[in-house]
């Protein structure tokens, strides 16, 4: 793995966790269980790495936590709903570039 300095020595293809909204929080706010995952899930609202946050959770089975918006809980059914799934880095990066290109055609047929 190739390691490169963002704020910090991180490996290079984590470099979105520098830009995550929960940079700032105490982990221990993200590790949790019950009614207080709601709280934590809430931190990725609007969060502008929240895909990368998913895809990293997913493609490495992490257990715990609340990554990218989702408990472990959503990410097992979602690990089961689809199996074949390869790489959830490459699928949710080419979502975004569709729905993207989408935006940008609605855009401008409506100009």
């Amino acid at each position: 793995m190739v390691w490169g300095r963002v704020g910090g020595w991180v490996r290079v293809n984590d470099r979105w966790m520098v830009s995550g909204s929960c940079r700032t929080t105490h982990a221990d706010d993200l590790f949790v269980e019950g009614a207080a995952q709601s709280r934590a899930k809430a931190l990725c609202t609007g969060c502008p790495v929240r895909a990368e946050c998913l895809a990293h959770a997913l493609d490495g089975r992490i257990e715990h936590g609340v990554w990218g918006g989702m408990t472990e809980r959503d990410r097992r059914a979602l690990l089961k709903r689809r199996p074949l799934v390869r790489s959830w880095a490459r699928l949710l990066d080419a979502a975004r570039r569709e729905h993207e290109a989408g935006a940008l055609s609605v855009k401008r047929a409506s100009a």
